[in-house]
């Protein structure tokens, strides 16, 4: 089976004293349907005014990369089940702590979404639970990262058909 490959840019040009250390680490990102994000270090990592706290960081892509996954294999999976989602949220984190001397890493990832059903009652509750460890079990990016990802649902709303 061949695989699939996926390609992104990323584009830094010296804004500062690069010698003294005293330069931005702002930056784009650009994917191949053109899109241009501009990227940064946390300020948590590189102060300001060295980064854009605007930007994207790598740490909230690598999250926000888990929660799409997740949530595009939850849709496709509960529309399989025949369920009538309105909408899906998520309000995710990743938490960053000290692996060894010298070494961190992005040890947990928690989703937390948010599903609306077109409905005129709840399901059976397993329902919820069984389709989101469906989704985790296939989600690419889940399966690509060696971090705890914990999936913690929020309540299920409804809304008329």
């Amino acid at each position: 089976m061949a695989g699939h490959y996926y390609t992104a840019e990323v584009e830094w040009a010296c804004d500062g004293d690069y010698a003294s250390n005293a330069y931005s680490r702002g930056h784009i990102w650009r994917f191949d349907g053109g899109l241009e994000i501009p990227a940064s270090p946390s300020p948590t990592v590189v102060p300001l005014p060295h980064s854009i706290e605007a930007a994207v960081d790598p740490e909230e892509a690598f999250v926000a990369a888990i929660s799409s996954c997740h949530m595009l294999w939850f849709l496709d999976l509960a529309r399989r089940a025949d369920f009538n989602v309105a909408s899906y949220s998520d309000h995710a984190y990743g938490e960053m702590s000290r692996i060894a001397r010298g070494k961190m890493a992005i040890t947990k990832v928690v989703l937390r979404p948010e599903v609306t059903l077109v409905a005129n009652e709840l399901p059976d509750p397993t329902w919820l639970t069984d389709i989101h460890e469906k989704a985790h079990d296939v989600c690419f990016i889940a399966n690509s990262v060696k971090c705890e990802i914990l999936v913690e649902p929020k309540d299920v709303k409804l809304v008329a058909p």
